[in-house]
């Protein structure tokens, strides 16, 4: 499961999707209303649907591929808290919220499921199924902090989407193949990015 909400990174959440369609796996996403505010600022994304989410991939695909991908990619509404996302008898392998902004990382370290993104969190750490969590704030204030302790203590990984420098980066996407190889470790799914010191 992906959840995108209203932090600056919206490049982190398009490239990690690309990936997870392009390898077969089956997504389901939600966006916080902030979350389509932040794609339309950074991407100039108006719909919320493949093609707008993922150019480049419905570009080299073919029309069959992109009907094939089309079926893996499950879109949620926010306000959909009855979602098949919402239970906890609901398999899956885990969920990622990046960029996660402040106002949610707040809502789900409180137990706050007053929507679809903030629920499933929830109900992911309920059934304690993997939560990785990419706040993008910063500097951090004390209740940032806090809600970190209180998500990584309640099971939750706090990936923040800092990059590492020592593979010597040449291109913004290089930079942001970093975090999301950093997010794929640790939803224990192969990939190709420069990622790990050798």
């Amino acid at each position: 499961m992906l959840g995108i909400s209203g932090a600056s990174g919206a490049w982190y959440a398009q490239r990690l999707l690309e990936i997870l369609l392009s390898q077969g796996h089956e997504v389901h996403l939600v966006v916080s209303d902030y979350g389509k505010r932040l794609l339309f600022d950074e991407s100039g994304i108006k719909q919320v649907d493949l093609p707008s989410l993922c150019p480049a991939l419905v570009k080299r695909a073919s029309a069959s591929d992109v009907a094939a991908i089309s079926k893996r990619l499950f879109i949620h509404p926010n306000k959909d808290v009855g979602a098949v996302i919402a239970s906890g008898s609901f398999l899956h392998d885990g969920m990622v919220v990046i960029p996660c902004s402040s106002a949610s990382l707040g809502a789900m370290a409180t137990g706050s499921g007053s929507n679809l993104l903030c629920r499933a969190a929830m109900v992911t750490l309920k059934e304690r199924r993997p939560l990785i969590v990419c706040h993008r704030e910063m500097p951090l204030s004390l209740i940032d902090i806090r809600n970190m302790e209180t998500l990584a203590l309640a099971g939750a990984t706090i990936c923040s989407p800092n990059p590492g420098f020592y593979l010597l980066p040449k291109t913004v996407e290089e930079v942001v193949d970093f975090t999301v190889g950093k997010v794929l470790d640790l939803l224990r799914v192969e990939h190709e990015l420069k990622t790990r010191w050798e």
